[in-house]
Parts: C-alpha cells; sequence; structure tokens
C-alpha cells in the first residue's frame, strides 16, 4: 500500500486493552490538537470491534481538545443488543478526562423502500487537480513558518471543485464539494472490512466541513481573528461504501449565528446517495491586539 494509506489504515486500527477498551495513536495531522476526523474514526471502529453488523449512524460531540502527543483510551457501553438494532455508547479519554463522547447505532441491512434525490452535476475527479497539486500555486502565499505543516500530504486523495486561496478568501457561496477517496487500492483482507471502511468515510467526513460555513463571510480557517472549532458531528450510513474508491462529498452551510455554524453534507459514490452528514462548529471572532 502507499505509505499514506498504511499510516491510515494503522491509525484506524485500535489495540484491545481489555473487553470493551481500546487504545488508539494519535497523529499531527491538522495542527496543536487532535484531528477531529481521527477520534470519530477510532470511536466508530471501537464500537464496531463489540458488534456483528454495521453501523448506519453516529452521533458526537466534541468536548475538549485532543492531545496529539498521547494516545486515546476508547471505553464502549453496550446499551443495547436487538434483533435489528445495537446501541454502543463511547468514550474517549485522554489525561483522565473525556474528550469526545459519540452515541453508535448499528443496524441489520435489509430491504425496504429506496428513494434518493438528484445527484449534483460536477467535473469527474479524473478532470481535477489534486489538493496537493493546488498547494503547489500556493507557494508564494504560504509564511515561512506554517508551510512545512501546510504542504504536509493528507492520507487521503483530495480533488477539489471548489477552489479558493485560505490566504486571501473572499465572500463565496456557502456551498464546498470534494472527490475523496485513499490513494491505494487497500488489499483484499481489508477491502471487505466493513467496519474499516465506515471508519475511513468518517475519519475523512470531517475534512473542509467547518470551512464551508466560513466561506460566505469572505474569512477562512486561516484568518487571524478565528477561532474555529468543531463541536458536534454526525453521520448516517445509507448504503454500502468503498473507501478506496471517488467518492463525492457535496456540504452546504445553512445558517451562521451565535458564532455557530451549521453544515450540512451528502456523499455520493456509483450515482448513490450512501451517507449524509451534518456539523455544528464554533466560529468566533476575536479582537487581535495591536503589536
Amino acid at each position: 500500500m502507499n505509505a499514506l494509506t498504511q499510516e491510515l489504515v494503522e491509525l484506524l486500527t485500535l489495540e484491545k486493552l481489555e473487553e470493551h477498551i481500546f487504545r488508539g495513536q494519535s497523529r499531527n495531522l491538522v495542527g496543536k490538537r487532535v484531528f477531529g476526523g481521527q477520534v470519530l474514526g477510532q470511536a466508530l471502529r471501537a464500537a464496531s470491534y463489540t458488534a456483528d453488523r454495521p453501523v448506519h449512524s453516529l452521533h458526537a460531540y466534541f468536548l475538549y481538545g485532543g492531545d496529539i502527543n498521547a494516545p486515546i483510551i476508547y471505553e464502549v457501553d453496550r446499551l443495547r443488543d436487538g434483533k435489528s438494532f445495537l446501541s454502543r455508547q463511547v468514550r474517549a479519554i485522554q489525561h483522565g478526562r473525556t474528550i469526545f463522547s459519540a452515541m453508535v447505532s448499528f443496524a441489520t441491512p435489509e430491504e425496504g423502500l429506496d428513494y434518493q434525490i438528484a445527484e449534483p452535476e460536477y467535473p469527474a475527479p479524473e478532470e481535477l487537480k489534486s489538493e496537493q497539486e493546488l498547494k503547489e500555486n500556493l507557494i508564494s502565499f504560504i509564511p515561512e513558518n506554517v508551510r512545512t505543516a501546510f504542504m504536509r500530504p493528507r492520507q487521503v486523495d483530495i480533488r477539489p471543485i471548489n477552489i479558493g486561496n485560505p490566504f486571501q478568501p473572499q465572500p463565496e457561496a456557502p456551498s464546498n464539494a470534494y472527490y475523496m477517496k485513499a490513494y491505494d487500492k487497500l488489499p483484499p483482507e481489508l477491502a471487505n472490512d466493513v467496519a474499516l471502511n465506515q471508519a475511513i468515510i468518517a475519519f475523512y467526513s470531517d475534512y473542509s466541513f467547518m470551512t464551508t460555513a466560513l466561506r460566505p463571510h469572505g474569512v477562512s480557517y486561516l484568518t487571524p481573528s478565528l477561532q474555529i472549532a468543531s463541536i458536534d458531528h454526525a453521520i448516517y450510513f445509507h448504503k454500502p461504501v468503498k473507501a478506496d474508491e471517488w467518492m463525492l462529498y457535496d456540504m452546504e452551510a445553512t445558517v451562521t449565528a451565535s458564532s455557530r455554524g451549521l453544515s450540512h453534507g451528502r456523499m455520493w459514490q456509483g450515482g448513490e446517495l450512501v451517507c449524509s452528514t451534518v456539523q455544528e462548529g464554533l466560529m468566533r471572532t476575536r479582537e487581535i491586539e495591536p503589536r
């Protein structure tokens, strides 16, 4: 596997410490705090280790920023084991306190009424430049002290559809879209691991989600006067997913108010609406003291 794909698989593979208690490692993926997608993916994986069917929904709250230099302990409570649905509660613990909490529900796949809205029309991913290529075009804007971190490749291949310059943001429509997938095909022993595929999707469901709500305000995650953080996150799996095949992630923000922004996302694969997401995030402006 590609080294980045291998790192992603390892990041989402947890060590079992005791019954229903697991340990995940942390990585510096986006800065000083643990990337929210890492905790989402690891929490989903921890819950999946205690279940025998796919996740259909996850509802999570980010309580504290995570320490990138310390592992995270995941404790899973088995709340319900029914014929159709299983319910689990997951707590992510670091330095003795809960930094993240999630409810995860599992469902037995079954046939039923079937409907979806129309998929939006965008250029194919093969027609678009990769995020890494687009970063190269921004070299002249990147301050030397953040250049290494900004240019670090992500663990998934990303092809942005809405291209902007985060160093010179302009007011834009409150929408955003990307294609995403693992860089390499997963090996046969992992390709059909439903929990791993879902965990990877949860991992990248947090990329660029909050920034969608920033777009109409002409600011970006790099704006010095802005404090941003994910507050909560929900993901619904409607149909089977493949993390190593292109996924169209279409996002829109519906409201920003009270220093918070609410965004909705839809993931499409092979013409089917396979996942839906919702996230509210903190968007607080602060006064910058003059130097």
